[in-house]
């Protein structure tokens, strides 16, 4: 049995992955501050499963907040950190680029600090794909240049790698680097498109499309990330960075049709203009992955929409 902290517990990831560790009898440090990005009542209940088992506790802090983040880990000493706490997506970032450095850089930097110097095993920490910025060099492996990225959501990532890598070197703290590929799946966050494309087509909205439909994403399902993450909380690294992505790319209109043809309902589509921060193309390289970690992404896209659309059609709202 581990003793693993998971930031960001409440949140998408973090619940299914607190989920997986309670499972198979590790003990769970959840920490959120359940801010309002999006509403706190359903990161409440996505955690409402882990906190049925007497080996979870959750703590009700801000990453921001150095002190609390230190005296957590004082006091539950955790063996592994997965560090998944972040302000998320591109877009919203374009709108308040401090807020995004003040919670992903130096919230980030308060959890290095505290790996540093209560000295867990290791630190897994969630990085994404958009690091790769407007690179046409596709699929994309990790040691591609990531030197440009394109929105501060992007930059703020990229800088969490590169604080992880000195911290590495210089402290000895061994850090996992995982970029992340647009993750969905059941209980994925109500801003993405594959949740707000399935609430428009079922309750017959319009749905909107940001340019010509041809955009591609390699869309990852929840199982397939949860499984990586578990892999690396096992094996720890020195200094490593993964894409867990499905290789594989669905264009937008695609999508679109897919969620239609799962729902039983037309999509009406209402055209917007390509968005700022906005890439072309996303498109992971998985052999790093494949071969360091064993890592195997299996669902389909077809299969991982329909269990989506299942789950939010047993949703209100």
């Amino acid at each position: 049995m581990k003793r693993i902290l998971i930031t960001g517990a409440a949140g998408f990831i973090g619940s299914h992955l607190s989920e997986a560790l309670l499972a198979r009898g590790d003990r769970v440090i959840g920490l959120d501050d359940f801010n309002t990005f999006y509403d706190p009542g359903i990161k409440r209940r996505n955690l409402a499963p882990s906190q049925k088992n007497d080996r979870f506790i959750l703590y009700d802090r801000d990453i921001c907040d150095e002190a609390g983040v230190r005296m957590v880990f004082e006091r539950e000493q955790p063996e592994v950190v997965v560090h998944l706490a972040a302000r998320a997506g591109v877009r919203p970032s374009l709108k308040d680029p401090n807020l995004y450095h003040r919670v992903n850089v130096i919230g980030s930097q308060h959890i290095l600090d505290a790996c540093r110097d209560f000295k867990p095993s290791h630190l897994v920490f969630a990085s994404s794909s958009s690091v790769y910025g407007g690179n046409k060099d596709v699929p994309f492996k990790e040691s591609n240049p990531v030197i440009r990225p394109i929105s501060p959501y992007a930059a703020t990532k990229r800088m969490n790698e590169l604080q992880a890598h000195v911290y590495s070197h210089i402290y000895g703290v061994h850090v996992t680097m995982l970029r992340f590929f647009t993750v969905y799946g059941p209980r994925q966050r109500p801003d993405m498109a594959i949740h707000k494309f399935t609430k428009a087509i079922l309750n017959g909205d319009p749905v909107p499309m940001f340019g010509d439909g041809t955009m591609q994403r390699d869309y990852t399902y929840i199982d397939d990330i949860i499984d990586g993450v578990v892999r690396c909380v096992d094996r720890p690294f020195l200094y490593e960075i993964f894409n867990l992505g499905e290789h594989h790319t669905t264009s937008l209109r695609e999508l679109i049709d897919l969620i239609a043809k799962h729902t039983g309902k037309p999509a009406r589509i209402d055209p917007q203009p390509n968005q700022p921060g906005d890439v072309e193309i996303t498109f992971a390289d998985i052999d790093h992955a494949r071969a360091q970690l064993g890592y195997n992404p299996a669902m389909t896209m077809d299969e991982g929409i329909r269990r989506f659309v299942e789950w939010r059609r047993s949703q209100t709202g």
